[in-house]
């Protein structure tokens, strides 16, 4: 009987609050990103860091899956933040109203002027300039007795059948910064044309960024076309095989950002660490792994990474003239 009065008793003081877990954690923030491992890992762990009483879950997904779930899901999404995503995907979020609206909370004026966008100004964080390049394993070159390309026109030899990779501009952003770079540079109807030329040597097209460097390392191919900051960490760690270069057309590249989803602004806990990521981690990042100009009268140097780069020219970035430049390609 004792036992059943203690135990109605707890109940009642746990209905009126009295009694409570004093350590018990502030519900999850959970993070989505598209960024690499090595990028993903430093964020999460500087999360713990600064907000050991918050639970913070940093999730990998695709850029087109974030931007899916967080359409069609929107407030009800479990996603809070979202971390590194393409400036076209994020563009879509706010034209469907997904994305949280900064009332001028951040000063925008510290990033450079081209990060900053009429339709995405308090909606978006600038996060990352993300260039491309070609990369050379000149191993399998040297084996194969090939000559180092010096154009996008020596893709087109037969000789380096099979031997090249590339993101599929329709699923990988990476892909298709180097197939605008290319319209830009040369004209639609050229570029296309080229593409015909080259898919006739590409080993095949990757749904990911990281596909080509993947199998640049693995000698799989002799050249790809992928992201510098993640050519520059391969080298960093010691795959002396590999090369950058930059052809006359420049480095393409990426502008991406990090925002707010919709109605998860009124949590404190989402606010403290997406201001986290402005105050702190998008410089970190830029000084451990991508020193892309993107901060204003910062230079940053990061082992291995090529400087002075010259970049392609990238008007047309928006996201209708990407869906129809995209009903174009065949591969």
């Amino acid at each position: 009987m004792k036992k059943i009065i203690s135990l109605i008793l707890i109940s009642i003081l746990l209905s009126f609050g009295l009694i409570y877990k004093s350590s018990k954690k502030s519900e999850a923030i959970i993070i989505y990103t598209s960024t690499e491992d090595y990028n993903m890992n430093l964020l999460q762990q500087r999360l713990n860091e600064t907000f050991p009483n918050y639970e913070i879950v940093v999730e990998y997904m695709s850029t087109s899956n974030i931007a899916t779930k967080v359409l069609e899901e929107g407030s009800s999404s479990e996603c809070d933040i979202i971390f590194q995503l393409d400036y076209s995907y994020l563009d879509k979020l706010i034209t469907a109203d997904r994305l949280a609206h900064f009332d001028d909370l951040y000063d925008l004026t510290v990033f450079e002027n081209d990060t900053i966008t009429a339709s995405n100004k308090n909606y978006v964080i600038p996060t990352t300039r993300n260039g491309g390049c070609v990369i050379i394993n000149n191993k399998v070159l040297e084996d194969r007795n090939i000559e180092k390309p010096t154009s996008y026109q020596d893709l087109l030899k037969p000789e380096f059948k099979n031997l090249i990779s590339m993101p599929s501009p329709k699923s990988s952003s990476t892909g298709y910064m180097f197939l605008l770079s290319l319209v830009n540079a040369w004209g639609e109807e050229t570029a296309l044309e080229y593409f015909d030329g080259f898919s006739e040597n590409v080993m095949a097209y990757t749904s990911s960024g990281s596909g080509p460097v993947n199998a640049l390392s693995n000698r799989e191919v002799a050249v790809g076309l992928g992201m510098t900051s993640q050519a520059v960490d391969k080298i960093t760690k010691g795959n002396n095989e590999l090369e950058v270069v930059f052809f006359d057309e420049g480095s393409p590249y990426a502008l991406l950002g990090s925002s707010i989803v919709k109605g998860k602004e009124t949590r404190k806990e989402v606010i403290d660490v997406f201001s986290y990521i402005y105050t702190s981690y998008v410089e970190e990042s830029c000084k451990t792994f991508y020193p892309e100009p993107i901060l204003k009268d910062k230079i940053f140097n990061v082992e291995n990474f090529p400087s002075n780069i010259v970049y392609s020219n990238m008007n047309n970035n928006s996201l209708t003239y990407k869906e129809n430049l995209l009903k174009k390609w065949k591969y």
